[in-house]
């Protein structure tokens, strides 16, 4: 099989080519070691990366002339520091803009599972679906074992050569844990909740207790899908289907999320007309937050931290939602160094204009109206 599926890829994986390798929990980690093979004896290949929770044991980034990734996360984050693979800073919403121009693919590397409709993406959908429409060839991985979750990861309108069947289980990605601070964080943040409200929440120990602590119904309209929703849900506190574009969690997310219609594409979750319609409250976090409100997400003393993401995208979209909110959430301080500082030491993610509220575990602080003097103020009395 190893020699049928290296034909293949030589077929299409050519020298100087462009080639975008699916990413999140599904990435198809049974073609990588045949990929790296195959760009090795081509030369000058570009790969393309996305969100890596762990990369692919079998995916050798020295076989590529080129590596980019625009949300690494921590499986990238010691190769980005080694200088093995490039961090490019862009948000989610911009990458079918890139897609179709300078990142254009030539082969995309995908993941595939059957379902009545046909050949489908699974546990995620993101940016793949823009890129398997542009892409010269779609090679695939066939694997029955990812969770049927996309209701916009239907295919049949793309040629998919499926070179490989796998039964290998999406990646686990253990929850957060809550302690009494990010308890307290959490607290606050439901108060801010009206029932029946969009929320947007990024995985971590924040999004995990803001999740815990609400007590009105919600639609989840997020990026990411977590375990949280599965709790939410049990509650009686979800309200309809969650819609997002990647499943990140253990099996308790993925054999709840299978045979329902979560996922979507970027072009569909990020979008901002469609989000700025929701009534949107945006719950995210940061590293870093200056005086002014501005936010720094993807950098920092110890190095890259994950990547921009869909954190602006949301902000933007709720802070011109009529009844939204863009809510930044953060510890005073992060392994005993302050999140708080005068002017940000990295750069600035999104800007303070799309920031209304800033919590921590002392309290919250409305900023919507004020000046930037007066936003100081009150986001210092949050920093004791």
């Amino acid at each position: 099989m190893a020699a049928d599926i290296q034909g293949t890829l030589q077929r299409w994986v050519r020298p100087g080519c462009t080639v975008a390798l699916a990413d999140g929990v599904g990435s198809p980690a049974g073609l990588c070691a045949d990929l790296s093979a195959v760009a090795r004896a081509a030369g000058g290949v570009r790969l393309i990366l996305g969100w890596c929770p762990e990369v692919p044991v079998a995916l050798d980034l020295s076989a590529f002339a080129d590596v980019r990734a625009f949300m690494p996360g921590h499986g990238l984050r010691r190769a980005v520091a080694a200088g093995a693979v490039h961090y490019v800073p862009v948000y989610l919403s911009q990458l079918p803009a890139l897609l179709a121009g300078v990142w254009h693919p030539d082969v995309l590397i995908m993941a595939v599972r059957e379902n009545i409709r046909g050949l489908s993406l699974a546990s995620e959908v993101s940016w793949i679906k823009v890129a398997a429409r542009l892409a010269r060839a779609c090679i695939a991985e066939l694997n029955n074992n990812l969770p049927d979750a996309a209701r916009g990861g239907v295919l049949e309108d793309v040629d998919i050569l499926v070179v490989s069947e796998s039964d290998r289980l999406p990646a686990n990605v253990p929850r957060s844990s809550v302690d009494p601070l990010f308890a307290r964080i959490g607290a606050d943040l439901a108060t801010l909740v009206t029932p029946g409200a969009a929320v947007q929440f990024g995985p971590g120990p924040i999004g995990e207790a803001f999740l815990a602590a609400l007590e009105v119904p919600v639609r989840i309209d997020s990026g990411i899908a977590t375990d949280a929703l599965v709790d939410l849900e049990a509650r009686g506190l979800l309200i309809g289907d969650p819609l997002a574009t990647y499943l990140s969690g253990t099996s308790k997310l993925y054999e709840w999320a299978h045979g329902r219609r979560i996922l979507e594409g970027i072009e569909v979750t990020h979008r901002q007309s469609r989000l700025e319609s929701t009534d949107l409250i945006a719950v995210n976090t940061a590293l870093q937050i200056d005086l002014l409100g501005q936010v720094g997400l993807d950098g920092g003393p110890g190095g890259l931290a994950s990547g921009i993401g869909g954190h602006t995208d949301y902000a933007s979209a709720a802070s011109r939602s009529a009844n939204g909110i863009s809510i930044v959430a953060v510890p005073s301080r992060r392994r005993g160094q302050p999140t708080l500082v005068e002017r940000l030491a990295i750069p600035v993610s999104t800007p303070r204009s799309v920031v209304d509220v800033v919590v921590t575990e002392h309290g919250k602080a409305d900023l919507r109206g004020l000046s930037d003097d007066e936003r100081a103020h009150a986001i210092s009395a949050l920093f004791r």
